[in-house]
């Protein structure tokens, strides 16, 4: 019925069924399949880009965790989240039991489609204008105050991000070819710039759900890739991270109720407290992923609730089955 690459199944298991975890890039897969294993928690990888599915069939039992990105064509692989998509609509038509499922892949993969949806539900955003196609863009950004941001309607760890202080850089940029290119659904965002009141932004960490953990990232450096994973390391220039305690119980469970009406149910949610007083939420990232420093000082660690929340699921489907 199904064949692909890339399966692993632990001899150990709290029930017959798996969990599989569909996604497009194996470098981020060892710390998941740690944490899985030491949970007891049996799991089987689905590598997207290739592979037959039966459609006429119907598909194994057990618990789906989507963990499709944005970023998947930086990796070369253009075709994964059409793929996911096939996928998930074939699970959810079935009844399978999907964590982060078609939907929230149509989030995930339009950070318009995120900016509306949390300004639907009354939290602050950037201003943002939505441009298909490079001929308006140049006009498009003549009406934006300085400074502004450019980025990919799909992308991730900032890649495609930039800062432009003048209209006449950013028209010069978009005119030629040496730097400029193209976003891969051919949508490009131009931003407001909004400038912290300190230099970070923080991450929140929900996960089944509910608040597990916020961090800060270091912006200093004024870099854009704030990705917090080991394998997305972009070196000493990087960015620091940090637990942070303080985090206002109003913004997690603003987040918290943002998911739950959305069906999310692992995601990190990121953003930039202002001098005058704004939250400002700029990115929902629904296949987030834990920075190892963190998570060994965490009294919770994301993983580790992650995992246990799998788990928790297949229990579920055992009794049910």
């Amino acid at each position: 019925m199904i064949s692909g690459n890339g399966t692993t199944r632990p001899t150990a298991s709290l029930v017959a069924v798996p969990v599989y975890v569909i996604h497009e890039n194996p470098d981020w897969y060892p710390p998941i399949e740690a944490a899985l294993r030491a949970e007891g928690v049996p799991h089987e990888q689905w590598l997207l880009g290739s592979g037959v599915i039966e459609l006429d069939e119907v598909p194994p039992e057990g618990v789906f965790w989507s963990r499709t990105s944005a970023s998947s064509h930086t990796r070369g692989h253009p075709f994964a989240k059409d793929h996911a998509r096939a996928i998930l609509s074939w699970l959810e038509a079935h009844g399978r039991r999907v964590v982060n499922g078609r939907r929230v892949l149509e989030l995930e993969v339009s950070k318009a489609d995120q900016l509306t949806a949390l300004r639907a539900a009354g939290i602050d955003v950037p201003r943002t204008v939505m441009v298909a196609g490079r001929s308006q863009l140049a006009a498009a950004a003549a009406a934006m105050p300085l400074p502004f941001i450019s980025k990919h309607n799909q992308g991730g760890k900032g890649l495609g991000v930039r800062r432009f202080d003048s209209h006449a850089e950013f028209t010069a940029f978009v005119a030629g070819d040496s730097e400029y290119e193209e976003p891969v659904d051919g949508i490009a965002l131009l931003q407001e710039y909004v400038p912290a009141a300190a230099p970070f932004i923080t991450r929140v960490e929900i996960v089944g759900g509910e608040f597990v953990y916020a961090i800060t990232a270091d912006t200093s450096s004024g870099s854009f890739e704030l990705c917090p994973a080991e394998a997305c390391d972009v070196g000493s220039s990087g960015p620091a991270f940090a637990l942070r305690p303080d985090i206002p119980s109003r913004i997690a469970a603003q987040y918290e109720d943002f998911a739950r009406r959305h069906g999310i149910e692992i995601a990190g949610f990121e953003f930039i407290e202002t001098a005058d007083g704004r939250v400002v939420t700029y990115d929902v990232n629904t296949t987030t992923n834990y920075n190892p420093a963190i998570e060994a000082v965490a009294p919770r660690p994301a993983l580790r609730q992650v995992a246990r929340f799998l788990g928790q699921l297949l229990n579920e489907h055992a009794e049910v089955c």
